[in-house]
């Protein structure tokens, strides 16, 4: 399965008639021996009459129960041992193929190569990893995909609010920069005012949203796998747009006021 060994060894050839041995994942190994390496302990697992087992690796965790789901402790049995000297086995087995020939070629090979071995097994669910893996995050993917389409539309709803909102105030202050204009002010400088105002209640919006968004992000966290939900990235992305908006709201109707003849604007007030 190409699981990294980060501690000890994997299972060897001639450990099928030697000692009994297991590995352990991770999260055992930090649980039951905290700042130390498991290597050499003795575990005797609480089900079936196991005897006591020598930790030879640690493995890096998988997630067994789904990719959603916290990993747990977990032990990885030699095969030929459980099956000889313990004296446990499985119901069921599952059998991974490392190939580069399509499932649907392999099938007829498979059967025939089990039904050499015994007639009486059958071949149950067989899929390619893909399909496996596909299904596991099936449900992960629509939560997605859903929360991206309102994430999209709840963005495009605040910059049109924050379109309209700025926009409307700057358009009221129509009179204001007439004023400033027909006592000499610059243009330039009527600009930057509005402009700096403008994104002064953009960055204020932005502060108490992220701050929102940031109490909520355990929320977030139990709904995605792979992704941070303080993502610095995400917020930057989502900060910028909207200070973008804000400026395009109030750049346009200051733009528009101060190219107009203050005298005109004064009047039409």
């Amino acid at each position: 399965m190409g699981i990294p060994i980060v501690e000890g060894r994997s299972f060897l050839a001639s450990d099928e008639g030697g000692d009994l041995v297991v590995l352990v994942n991770e999260t055992m190994a930090a649980t039951f021996w905290p700042g130390t390496s498991p290597l050499g302990r003795r575990v005797k697992p609480g089900f079936g009459e196991l005897p006591w087992l020598t930790i030879v690796g640690v493995v890096k965790d998988v997630k067994q129960g789904g990719v959603d789901k916290k990993t747990g402790t977990e032990l990885y049995f030699h095969t030929e041992q459980v099956g000889r000297a313990l004296r446990f086995a499985d119901r069921n087995m599952s059998v991974i193929l490392r190939t580069d020939v399509p499932v649907s070629a392999l099938a007829s090979s498979i059967q025939r190569v089990v039904a050499a071995t015994d007639a009486s097994l059958p071949i149950i669910d067989l899929r390619a990893m893909d399909e496996v893996f596909s299904q596991a995050i099936g449900r992960p993917r629509l939560l997605a995909r859903l929360l991206l389409g309102f994430a999209i539309l709840a963005l495009l709803m605040a910059a049109i609010g924050t379109y309209g909102v700025l926009a409307y105030v700057v358009a009221e202050r129509r009179r204001e920069i007439g004023i400033r204009m027909a006592l000499g002010a610059a243009r330039a400088r009527v600009l930057s005012m509005v402009l700096r105002q403008g994104l002064g209640l953009t960055l204020a919006g932005l502060v108490v949203g992220l701050a929102g968004a940031l109490a909520v992000n355990r929320l977030a966290a139990t709904l995605f796998f792979g992704v941070e939900p303080a993502d610095p990235a995400t917020y930057a992305a989502v900060a910028v747009f909207i200070c973008l908006v804000g400026l395009v709201a109030c750049y346009a109707p200051a733009r528009r006021a101060t190219r107009v003849d203050p005298i005109v604007v004064l009047r039409q007030e």
